[in-house]
């Protein structure tokens, strides 16, 4: 089982490499919020509650989540809202996928199909669908037919475009650095 450095912490990062509800979970906090943070937030969702687990949190009082959401460190810089998110994707992964993260990406024959799969969750648009399905097949292996194709730009071999190319502290700045550089182009042009 591949390492991820998703966190850039090594407890936060075996949680995600362990646990694919952990990363599914990383991927949806990650918006408006410094990714290595958005992906160490299912380890301390983990520690605050005792267990990261979909039933418990699809159940969970949303109040309740909010406040874990919400101790400092945050999980996320908007606990209210993304403590919605977070328990929708659990009642939608217990509906449609057994209550199981790996389900939704289990047996799909392409990637197309993939891309559907994960455009359906709840809180994943096609950017974020697009870029998780990238991290599948780059860093997990999760290779349907078609898979670089239904990822766009971030499923091209060499990118560093996105947490799918983030395998250390130096993809990460090179992620970042690419990232400036498309909103510098974004503000001139």
């Amino acid at each position: 089982m591949p390492t991820l450095h998703l966190a850039q912490d090594p407890d936060a990062d075996t949680l995600l490499s362990e646990d694919p509800f952990a990363l599914l979970v990383g991927m949806l906090l990650d918006q408006q919020f410094p990714m290595e943070s958005a992906f160490a937030g299912p380890w301390k969702l983990k520690q605050r509650l005792g267990r990261l687990d979909v039933r418990e949190l699809a159940e969970m009082d949303l109040d309740e989540l909010t406040a874990a959401m919400r101790q400092t460190p945050v999980v996320h810089r908007y606990p209210a809202s993304m403590a919605g998110r977070v328990q929708s994707l659990c009642r939608f992964l217990l509906e449609h996928h057994e209550g199981r993260a790996e389900n939704v990406w289990a047996g799909v024959k392409t990637g197309d199909e993939l891309l559907r799969r994960l455009t359906a969750l709840p809180g994943f648009g096609d950017q974020k669908a697009r870029i998780f399905l990238a991290l599948l097949g780059k860093q997990l292996k999760v290779r349907p037919k078609g898979w670089r194709e239904a990822a766009g730009a971030y499923g091209d071999e060499g990118a560093k475009r996105s947490v799918a190319d983030v395998t250390s502290p130096d993809t990460l700045l090179e992620v970042r650095a690419y990232k400036q550089s498309v909103k510098a182009a974004a503000k001139q042009a």
